[in-house]
């Protein structure tokens, strides 16, 4: 389940994403953020698992939504959430490619 995000443009022109708690379909149980998986300002991928969230026994962990940088987190751990919550705001960069160019892959 891919979590919720939104987006945003601030005075200065860069784009931030929000990573809001998205429906988990655990009804009647409190969501709690148990724990950040990566620390304000650290450098994330795409699809990097960032928080995870405890519900009725169940861990769910969310992933950044995008490739850039932690802005903030807007969430202690410990404290009770809800569906739609924004958790944290991302600063996306430019994507880093990975693979390597072709030909140059052997060496």
């Amino acid at each position: 389940m891919a979590p919720r995000t939104a987006v945003s443009v601030p005075q200065s022109g860069t784009v931030r994403h929000r990573l809001a708690v998205p429906e988990v379909g655990i009804v009647g149980v409190k969501l709690v953020l148990s724990l950040w998986l990566v620390p304000e300002g650290s450098e994330v991928l795409e699809g990097d698992r960032v928080v995870e969230l405890l519900g009725g026994g169940a861990t769910i962990d969310l992933e950044a939504p995008v490739t850039g940088r932690l802005l903030r987190s807007l969430v202690e751990e410990d404290q009770p959430v809800a569906t739609g919550e924004i958790l944290a705001e991302f600063e996306a960069t430019a994507e880093v490619d990975l693979e390597p160019p072709r030909g140059m892959a052997d060496g």
